[in-house]
């Protein structure tokens, strides 16, 4: 008991749990940020020295793993028992229980949707409705209908944004133009997508569900998305085109691949429907794999019977492993590829080990050092915000990755909004209108260097371009200042 007699937990009581904060006063805040500095000088050194490679496909994980020994080492250093540290880190993997199984079936989901044509029809009648006179604002439209149906921003500009960029100088449109509208739409698709690793990412960091996540997220995005929409409008009528917009061959070829018909829509809009009527979002993800499976028996048999001799195993590795769906041009064959569950294995071990980092460090109370020093330099609401869009940038350009820019920050963030009387979706949207949209605009991140190359345009030349991008964290910081649909904890006494 005399190890323990500095560490003290301050309940936090809601409906569903209690939470633990563990104040450790032996604690200072030099040795809270030894995890967090050789954290960020790990990632620092696999990014910028092996290529991200340094430790295979998981690096990230497994130096989120290590931060985490570096942070039990401190708090063994300061007294914490090791009873403590395992039973914070148990219940952070319970707290995110739910957010996995949802993420199995987002990647069961993409896959299903694949194989029944949803996501080809999104493609093909998106395609169609190209016109010159209206280039720029309709591919942003595109680009984000196409990465909502997707969950993807990366495959989004691999595919149709590719063929826009081609399709936009035939026009004589400036790269940078077309590239800054293809890459506004799909990051607000891979926002607003309940497909998207990033969507679920955010709202499993901050303790809440993915649908009110989005839901309240759209209260930024969506002015965001309209005032990107406008600019480009401008843009379209004062820019100067010439040619024409061919995109038969593209269109040509899905309709040879997949039998094509709006009834297709039918599952998406039933899942958004569920949405609506606040369906818990295990069950609306079941009935759309479900809805979807039925569909591709009825209207895609061909595709079923190209990948499998059994038209049911087909619609099996759909929703379990990587399905691949081969077309006469390579690009849509990136679109029309999906690994099923067994593609979101990747976050979802990113996930667990950011809770076992996170764990550790609630457990030796570094969290509390830290955020009792970011709160004392932010001492109002507004300067909460602040510190976590300021955090999150710095992440995506220190780190380089958009993950980590959420994950750290939702750990670290998370106690301090609660604090504030804040409910967790105002921390969940925080981090994806700075963490996630932000990674492209920084050259070394992963995304910017990612769209630089597939889109064959710098992120120099895009950047102004990319309004939804760097107009996405001001947004979120206007509503804070103004005190726009803030929202507040219920039971906060």
């Amino acid at each position: 008991m005399e190890d323990k007699k500095n560490i003290s937990e301050i309940d936090i009581a809601s409906k569903e749990s209690i939470q633990h904060i563990i104040d450790n006063k032996e604690l200072n805040i030099w040795e809270a940020l030894i995890p967090v500095i050789i954290l960020v000088a790990l990632l620092a050194y696999n990014i910028f020295y092996r290529d991200g490679e340094w430790l295979g496909e998981y690096s990230n994980q497994f130096i989120l793993l290590m931060g985490g020994g570096v942070a039990a080492v401190v708090g063994f250093y300061n007294k914490v028992a090791l009873n403590i540290i395992i039973a914070e880190i148990w219940e952070n993997w319970k707290s995110v229980f739910v957010p996995i199984l949802i993420l199995f079936l987002v990647g069961a989901l993409a896959g299903t949707w694949l194989v029944s044509g949803v996501i080809p029809a999104m493609v093909y009648y998106g395609l169609e409705l190209l016109s010159p006179s209206i280039f720029l604002p309709a591919s942003v439209i595109i680009a984000a209908v196409i990465s909502i149906a997707t969950g993807s921003s990366w495959t989004t500009s691999a595919t149709v944004g590719i063929a826009l960029v081609g399709i936009g100088t035939a026009l004589g449109i400036p790269t940078g133009m077309i590239a800054g509208a293809v890459i506004s739409g799909a990051y607000f698709g891979d926002k607003m997508s309940p497909l998207s690793d990033t969507t679920n990412l955010a709202p499993a960091m901050a303790g809440t569900d993915l649908f009110t996540h989005i839901k309240y997220m759209s209260i930024t995005t969506v002015p965001t998305i309209l005032i990107t929409l406008i600019v480009f409008g401008i843009l379209s009528v004062t820019t100067y085109t010439s040619g024409s917009a061919d995109v038969s061959g593209l269109l040509s070829i899905i309709n040879s691949t997949f039998h094509i018909t709006p009834y297709l829509f039918i599952v998406p809009l039933v899942v958004i429907a569920l949405i609506l009527m606040k369906t818990k979002p295990l069950l609306a993800l079941t009935v759309g794999v479900l809805l979807a499976a039925v569909f591709a028996f009825i209207f895609q048999s061909d595709v079923l019977h190209s990948l499998s001799e059994s038209n049911f195993k087909s619609i099996v590795n759909a929703i379990f492993v990587d399905t691949e769906i081969v077309t006469e041009n390579e690009k849509l064959n990136e679109l029309f590829s999906s690994g099923g569950m067994k593609g979101m294995l990747w976050t979802i071990f990113l996930i667990v080990c950011a809770m076992v980092f996170g764990g550790v460090m609630d457990a030796i109370g570094a969290l509390a050092r830290i955020t009792k020093s970011l709160l004392s330099l932010a001492s109002s609401i507004f300067g909460l915000f602040t510190s976590t869009v300021i955090s999150c940038l710095g992440l995506n350009i220190v780190a380089s990755d958009q993950y980590l820019a959420i994950v750290i920050p939702g750990k670290m963030f998370k106690k301090a909004y609660e604090d504030k009387g804040l409910a967790p979706e105002n921390l969940s949207r925080t981090l994806e209108d700075s963490g996630t949209v932000t990674s492209v605009l920084i050259p070394w991140n992963t995304c910017g260097a990612y769209q630089s190359s597939v889109l064959g345009v710098g992120v120099g030349e895009y950047f102004f371009y990319a309004i939804f991008n760097w107009l996405s964290p001001f947004m979120s910081l206007l509503f804070a200042a103004l005190n726009i649909k803030i929202k507040m904890l219920k039971d906060k006494k």
